[in-house]
């Protein structure tokens, strides 16, 4: 039995098998970073199958005037069973008061499809633009 619960932090072995297992290494070469980075955030949303981490969404922001969702992952095995859908409701429904909820991320047609079915649209759609600087890539 799948379950979402809100506000419990992985384990860095929980978290470093999810994040190795869809591939997000740039997160698992400084995993004391990735762990202070989930414990830091504003909120965490994991799906569980008993004690096994299936799913992760975290938040980082204010909480009142803007929230960035963050992370949001599903082991690959557990993919297409609407558990990233069921993270982003969780999130949504908490912070549904806030007027600005903002997601970057990559630019794929599977990515828009599924942002967009959860209520997202692209900043250009809202009259805004992103901008950002990366580093240490």
């Amino acid at each position: 039995m799948l379950e979402i619960r809100s506000d419990v932090i992985p384990s860095r072995e929980q978290l470093f098998a999810l994040y190795s297992d869809v591939g997000w290494t740039a997160y698992t070469r400084d995993m004391d970073c990735l762990e202070r980075a989930v414990a830091a955030s504003l909120a965490v949303f994991t799906t569980w199958e008993g004690d096994r981490l299936v799913g992760l969404l975290r938040c980082v922001g204010d909480g009142e005037t803007i929230v960035y969702i963050q992370d949001v992952l599903v082991l690959a095995a557990y993919q297409r069973r609407g558990l990233g859908r069921r993270l982003m409701v969780a999130c949504l429904e908490r912070y549904r008061e806030v007027r600005q909820k903002v997601l970057l991320t990559d630019d794929t047609e599977e990515t828009a499809a599924f942002y967009r079915s959860c209520g997202l649209i692209p900043a250009a759609e809202a009259g805004s633009v992103a901008f950002l600087r990366l580093e240490n890539l």
